[in-house]
């Protein structure tokens, strides 16, 4: 398996920063928040495109994907939606990136069946424009949709290649859902793994790698014995939680950590 970390952890730092960080500690790749307050994003130029991409190329580093803040499952027209998903994969086909995250977002008042109808409605159209870019959408365990369990009700009907799952460990873990019972439900689908650590469901404050209490070593082991050599994503959410320890500090320790755990693994 590849390691990544996400720029959710630095955020706002230039890239050859973020370029230097990874070469230093050891990581592959870096996934890329796409927001407007980050250095990379869908307003970017293809003068600006193209030389990021040639940063990350010069540096050794892989973009893993472009994480997005697209809502498939929320209510409205499905254009917006779907304009704002089109432009991920135009920016992660500029960067050379193989993968964009959406979330669920589903209203919580409205009936279940209706927001995975919509999820899966909307997904299904982007799955052709993904085709044509050679990116892939990745729905995230996240909010509405947090379990595996979840995320397969529109993954599923939709029964594309390129529309996959992101598998978040803490929300799935938080969802009550052991990582044995996700790897199940996710692994026709899956792009890469987010991996990350909190104190308790009530305390989501990000800590380094193994120094809380979710389950990553039951992760890494499930993913070992079914033979999955995909990503591992290191995302400390730094941008939401401005007490959290710097991550450039962290992520030496990090890389050794998870780098144990694949070998125990092995």
């Amino acid at each position: 398996m590849k390691l990544a970390f996400s720029t959710l952890g630095v955020p706002g730092l230039p890239i050859p920063e973020v370029l230097a960080l990874a070469t230093e500690h050891g990581y592959h790749g870096v996934e890329l928040r796409a927001h407007p307050e980050e250095p990379v994003h869908p307003g970017l130029s293809p003068a600006e495109r193209g030389e990021t991409a040639a940063l990350f190329e010069a540096a050794g580093v892989e973009v893993l994907g472009v994480a997005g803040y697209a809502r498939v499952a929320a209510p409205g027209d499905d254009g917006p939606v779907l304009d704002e998903i089109r432009g991920l994969l135009r920016l992660a086909h500029d960067l050379g990136a193989p993968f964009v995250r959406v979330f669920p977002g589903a209203d919580a008042g409205r009936p279940r069946e209706e927001s995975d109808a919509t999820a899966a409605r909307r997904l299904g159209v982007a799955a052709e424009d993904a085709a044509a870019l050679g990116v892939r959408v990745l729905l995230e365990t996240h909010d509405s949709h947090r379990t595996g369990a979840d995320a397969i009700r529109v993954l599923g009907p939709v029964g594309h290649g390129q529309v996959g799952a992101l598998w978040d460990v803490m929300h799935t873990w938080l969802g009550g859902e052991q990582p044995s019972q996700t790897y199940a439900a996710l692994a026709p689908h899956l792009g890469y793994v987010q991996v990350k650590d909190i104190a308790s469901a009530e305390d989501t404050v990000p800590l380094a790698l193994g120094a809380g209490v979710l389950p990553l070593t039951e992760c890494v082991d499930v993913l070992a014995r079914a033979g999955w050599d995909g990503w591992l994503c290191w995302e400390y959410e730094k941008r939401w939680y401005e007490a959290a320890q710097p991550l450039p500090r962290l992520l030496g320790p990090g890389r050794e950590y998870l780098t144990r755990l694949l070998n125990e693994s092995a």
